[in-house]
């Protein structure tokens, strides 16, 4: 037997903000998804490889790591760069955009999300990113 995805799907969640990862945990368990919260990227590489996520949001704006360097250095991983990760941001730009798929991101969310929004990013990029 291959590698069947058991059970909900994983999300991790980076994001400094405890009331970000609130609501987004609050969402996507509403969904029936498990849930992985992370502060910062160098809490999040940590839990990566604990519970490999399916999915990863990542803010960009953050202390320590930023959402940039943190989807790097998860796409700068073997067995970590077929994951897809989502960039958060409060704006909405063009550049954030560029410098988003660069870093290697496969989507944006623009902040604040909502419940749909969420859910739905999780959903697009899971079918996408099936096999």
């Amino acid at each position: 037997m291959g590698e069947a995805q058991a059970g909900p799907i994983k999300v991790l969640v980076i994001d400094d903000s405890n009331t970000i990862r609130r609501s987004a945990e609050l969402f996507l368990r509403q969904a029936g998804f498990e849930v992985i919260l992370a502060e910062d990227g160098f809490d999040a590489l940590a839990k990566i490889s604990d519970h490999h996520p399916r999915v990863i949001f990542v803010d960009i704006m953050m202390p320590r790591l930023d959402g940039y360097q943190t989807c790097a250095l998860i796409k700068q991983n073997p067995q970590l760069k077929s994951t897809p990760v989502i960039m958060l941001s409060s704006k909405d730009g063009v550049f954030d955009r560029a410098r988003g798929r660069l870093a290697g991101s496969d989507r944006y969310l623009t902040k604040p999300f909502t419940k749909e929004g969420l859910i739905q990013a999780v959903q697009e990029t899971v079918n996408s990113s099936q096999p």
